[in-house]
């Protein structure tokens, strides 16, 4: 009972410390302090030490031996692999989708893609981020490949730090909203059209969060 209740709670902590990292809370290069996260989570250290592991496993904290362990930090570089690997992995879980929707599977998808747009309207950044990352999400339903499933299991968490946070949740609304109507369409040239410049505009943003000089300034 008692190692159950043990990896239930460090379950529990990895989980805060995910949604922490990637909605921006704890910043790249910032330390996990076992000591305090333990204190503000109410669990001893060794939960809080074994979800930092995970969370070293799952590619969004770095480990530092005899110091703390901080949050990942990102180099041009490393947006752009990320880039290399969401670009065509995305392009088939979009174009999959505009061939193989049933109409449940669209019914679905037009109930994540109204609830980011009434948060769009609200003006709830967070819920708009978290429904847009859904909206991506939801590809992996309508596609009906399991092997993109299990990429997307394996990358899932970094491509949405990486690039699942934004300033203008109108506008990412909209491009949802023309994606949505290609795929409903199975408009699979304009499905792949607009995925490639909403994934472009992607990446810029993403260089611009993490503080990424664009290559002209870094020359």
């Amino acid at each position: 009972m008692g190692e159950k209740s043990g990896e239930l709670e460090s379950a529990r902590v990895a989980r805060v410390l995910r949604d922490d990292i990637v909605t921006g809370r704890r910043k790249p290069g910032s330390k996990l302090v076992e000591r305090d996260i333990a204190a503000r989570l109410n669990v001893s250290r060794l939960p809080v030490r074994e979800a930092i592991r995970a969370l070293v496993t799952e590619g969004l904290v770095v480990s530092r031996p005899r110091t703390y362990a901080v949050v990942r930090e990102y180099t041009r570089d490393d947006v752009r692999e990320f880039a290399e690997v969401r670009g065509p992995l995305e392009t088939m879980l979009f174009t999959y989708a505009a061939e193989r929707h049933d109409e449940a599977g669209l019914a679905g998808l037009l109930r994540v893609l109204e609830r980011e747009e009434q948060a769009a309207r609200d003006g709830d950044l967070l819920a708009a981020q978290n429904a847009a990352v859904d909206f991506h999400a939801y590809m992996t339903v309508l596609a009906r490949n399991a092997v993109l499933v299990e990429l997307v299991g394996v990358f899932g968490t970094r491509l949405k730090w990486i690039f699942g946070l934004y300033e203008e949740p109108d506008t990412m609304a909209v491009s949802h909203r023309e994606l949505y109507t290609a795929i409903a369409a199975r408009d699979v040239e304009l499905v792949r059209s607009l995925v490639a410049a909403h994934l472009a505009e992607g990446f810029v943003a993403a260089e611009r969060r993490f503080g990424l000089p664009d290559e002209a300034s870094a020359g």
